[in-house]
């Protein structure tokens, strides 16, 4: 007899994760049912791998400061966007399910507005995810799956940019989809600060983004 225990029965602490091997489609799908949609939790799946992990009480300021900062960039390039935070992206047919910590849709915004569900066989991918890494590194395999064409990943107060080249993920000094500006060093000056106040970071990186659009023209 094969023992079966609800998914819901199992506690993961802060900072911690749990994996599941050899799960097939189906047991996804009905995994994702039983999580439901309002938890903490977030979930990575590809080539029959399930990870689910348990964010830290930081990783929610990390998240929303660097998301913060990357409007203030899409306002003052005066670029349309939409943010679906951490919906469940997947894919049937290449068997690959994500739930970013934050993503944005920048080229592809149009397509997807007003949609209440999104499926990656149909739907496209999102621009832009982005992943907080403070206790161990995120599961880039159903990224590359699902296409995703670049992600951002705190690390260590740094921000690092990885670019879909050929199917896998590589670390790149730019943004492809800011190539003019040093991405990397403009969001780290200010996460290698975690004592700023978030309405001040917004206003500081404003003021860098400027000055670099200045040098540009």
């Amino acid at each position: 007899m094969v023992a079966s225990i609800s998914l819901n029965r199992i506690k993961i602490s802060p900072g911690q994760r749990i994996h599941l091997h050899d799960v097939s489609w189906a047991e996804f799908e009905q995994i994702l049912l039983e999580l439901g949609e309002k938890r903490v939790t977030r979930i990575a799946y590809a080539a029959g791998e399930l990870e689910i992990r348990m964010p830290l009480p930081e990783h929610e300021r990390l998240k929303v400061l660097i998301s913060n900062l990357l409007v203030v960039l899409l306002e003052e390039l005066d670029l349309p966007w939409e943010s679906l935070g951490s919906t469940t992206f997947k894919n049937s047919q290449m068997k690959a399910g994500i739930e970013p910590d934050d993503c944005f849709y920048i080229k592809n915004c149009q397509a997807i507005v007003g949609k209440k569900r999104l499926d990656l066989a149909i739907d496209p991918p999102l621009d832009l995810a982005i992943e907080i890494d403070l206790t161990s590194p995120t599961q880039l395999s159903a990224y590359e799956s699902l296409g995703v064409p670049e992600i951002w990943r705190y690390q260590q107060s740094k921000l690092a940019v990885f670019v879909l080249t050929d199917g896998q993920y590589i670390e790149s000094a730019t943004s492809s989809l800011f190539p003019s500006l040093p991405i990397n060093e403009g969001f780290t000056q200010i996460l290698e600060r975690p004592e700023i106040l978030m309405s001040e970071a917004r206003k500081e990186f404003r003021q860098w983004v400027r000055r670099n659009l200045a040098t540009e023209a």
